[in-house]
């Protein structure tokens, strides 16, 4: 059994979570998610805390979903009290951000701005030329994190692009520097 999934969720004050059949309703003051509990688990709420238990203990499928299931309902109860962001750097010589209405818009060296218009429950802000993106899904933030970076990825030589806040781009030599060490 999933070591993760045994472990009980503890619900703060201000967050209201509710069992009806296989559907788990979480709110709190950022929002509000429904949970559809898969067959075979059963999620009992009692004490100010959550715990996910399953129906047989020895189905492989019941296994792989034990601790998955626990993880996106205490992800989800992390989300409706404190928002999920994520912080992407912009790296390049005349490469900028900003925020026009709700939308993003990158300047990147296309011949073109790119635009990013927010999914539900998305806000995009900028600050020092870094995006940050926040929202109570911690799953669509990544997401949404990840097509904004794959519009211009690091590059190996100069490091210029969109990375995410700390990434480590490991720096190749070019071809000047392979060919002085020939000599």
């Amino acid at each position: 059994m999933s070591k993760i999934g045994k472990k009980p969720i503890e619900i703060k004050s201000g967050i209201t979570t509710t069992v009806a059949g296989n559907m788990v309703k979480i709110g709190g003051p950022k929002g509000q998610f429904e949970y559809q509990i898969p067959d075979g688990l059963e999620v009992i709420v009692e004490d100010g805390k959550v715990s996910v238990r399953p129906k047989k203990k020895n189905d492989k499928t019941i296994k792989a979903l034990f601790g998955l299931t626990r993880a996106n309902l205490a992800n989800m109860i992390r989300g409706v009290e404190k928002e999920f962001e994520k912080k992407l750097e912009l790296s390049g010589v005349g490469y900028k951000a900003q925020i026009q209405g709700v939308d993003l818009v990158l300047s990147l060296g296309f011949s073109h701005p790119v635009r990013f218009k927010p999914k539900l429950g998305i806000k995009f802000s900028v600050v020092d030329n870094a995006i940050i993106i926040t929202g109570i899904d911690k799953v669509l933030v990544g997401e949404v994190a990840a097509e904004i970076r794959a519009v211009k990825p690091p590059e190996p030589y100069k490091g210029k692009g969109i990375k995410y806040a700390g990434e480590y781009i490991r720096k190749k030599a070019g071809k000047a520097a392979k060919a002085a060490g020939a000599k």
